[in-house]
């Protein structure tokens, strides 16, 4: 194989594989994409800490869920001022893991959510995107 073939052959190579590792989607997108085996692969969950939570507005698809990153997950209790909207699910200690606690959409619309540890309160608005 002559070295300009030999080039031509790399650079198409490399392309290929620069095309494959490119992504459209972002860390609050919740899509999944079909995988070889013909099922589904699920993107992660919309991850949110404690810190800067207080009155801001949080983005999730209505098939995504909302990760609560907090120090003590199983301390964190909440309410969803419209339960139609979201639901809180409590962090919990199954034994061999911690889970953190999370808000999980249920119809596209917007809510008020209430987080507290019992010595913090956190209030911040669930925007779903149907």
């Amino acid at each position: 194989m002559t070295a300009r073939r030999l080039t031509a052959t790399l650079v198409a190579s490399l392309a290929v594989v620069s095309l494959a590792a490119c992504s459209d989607s972002d860390s609050g997108s919740s899509a999944t994409t079909p995988n070889s085996g013909g099922g589904s692969q699920a993107l992660p969950p919309v991850m949110v800490g404690t810190d800067g939570l207080e009155g801001t507005t949080v983005q999730v698809p209505l098939t995504n869920t909302i990760v609560i990153k907090a120090d003590n997950p199983t301390n964190w209790t909440g309410t969803v001022s419209d339960p139609t909207v979201a639901t809180f699910v409590p962090g919990r200690d199954d034994g061999s893991a911690t889970f953190n606690p999370a808000i999980t959409p249920l119809k596209a619309g917007t809510t008020t959510v209430t987080i507290t540890d019992g010595a913090t309160t956190i209030n911040f608005t669930v925007q779903v995107n149907g």
